[in-house]
């Protein structure tokens, strides 16, 4: 393998991440490559691994951009400077509490937007999934 070209942050093997499913995959939570931070889908399971928010939308939208705020911070980031972001919600009726909690969040913000309705999300108690990609300004670059 050559010399890697970006930083990973938070790597992780799903076998360990995952052990209900028989997966052995080398991931991490966030990348940044050169000024750009891309950021994995965060759901409503904290970094311990505990699920925040059991059949509530909204909250587990609050987790998941609990920890987005975080990653961007160890990638040398923040929220003001996420330019994409995609949620992705397994019902329609989640879209308001999601988006508001989102909105809470991203206020003044003017990120670009996509949000999907999908059948399922990998865990059956997953509701919702956010991921984003965020610059780091020039200056700190």
């Amino acid at each position: 393998m050559s010399k890697p070209t970006h930083t990973r942050i938070r790597m992780f093997n799903t076998k360990d991440t995952y052990p209900n499913q028989a997966l052995n995959n080398d991931l991490c939570q966030a990348v940044r490559a050169g000024n750009t931070v891309y950021v994995r889908g965060q759901v409503g399971t904290d970094f311990e691994g505990n699920l925040v928010g059991l059949g509530d939308a909204g909250k587990q939208a609050e987790q998941a951009m609990k920890n987005i705020k975080q990653l961007l911070e160890e990638a040398g980031s923040d929220l003001s400077h996420i330019v994409k972001t995609t949620t992705y919600i397994i019902d329609p009726r989640y879209r308001e509490p999601v988006y508001l909690e989102v909105g809470k969040w991203l206020k003044g913000v003017f990120p670009i937007s996509t949000g999907l309705v999908v059948s399922a999300l990998a865990q059956p108690q997953w509701l919702v999934e956010i991921d984003v990609i965020a610059v780091i300004p020039e200056e700190d670059a």
